[in-house]
């Protein structure tokens, strides 16, 4: 289990609560949150003004803006090894989209955000797909 910011209703409040650890994909990797950032973007999440938060549903733990070390890697992962320290984009790019062929990742057809396609950083852990690419 770990500790993570949780609001389980759009302007309502946020409590830290006890959650599980999210699962990687063989193509991930978990990071141990060491630092994040309080952005107006998580305000609007929270508001129930982001689409993606509403599609993700609730309850949801925000955060986009984090850096912090490797604690395990998915079987496929080649650049990274557990104790590696990073700092992660806002937009998680596919690699496989025209956009993403033509060098324009953030706008990628398939991406995803931590803090809005998924769980973000007011956590102790995050799993990022993809990433060698992100």
């Amino acid at each position: 289990m770990m500790k993570a910011a949780i609001y389980e209703e759009f302007n309502g409040p946020i409590s830290v609560q006890d959650v599980p650890i999210p699962t990687i994909s063989a193509d991930g990797v978990l990071i141990q949150v060491q630092a994040t950032g309080v952005c107006r973007s998580d305000w609007h999440g929270w508001k129930g003004h982001d689409d993606d938060v509403k599609k993700v549903g609730l309850p949801f733990c925000p955060g986009h803006e984090f850096s912090g070390l490797v604690v395990q890697c998915g079987k496929n992962v080649r650049r990274f090894q557990p104790g590696d320290k990073v700092a992660l984009p806002f937009i998680l790019s596919c690699g496989r989209c025209h956009h993403c062929d033509d060098d324009r990742p953030t706008v990628c057809a398939h991406q995803e955000q931590p803090g809005f396609t998924q769980w973000g950083s007011f956590a102790e852990y995050v799993a990022i797909p993809r990433a060698d690419r992100n």
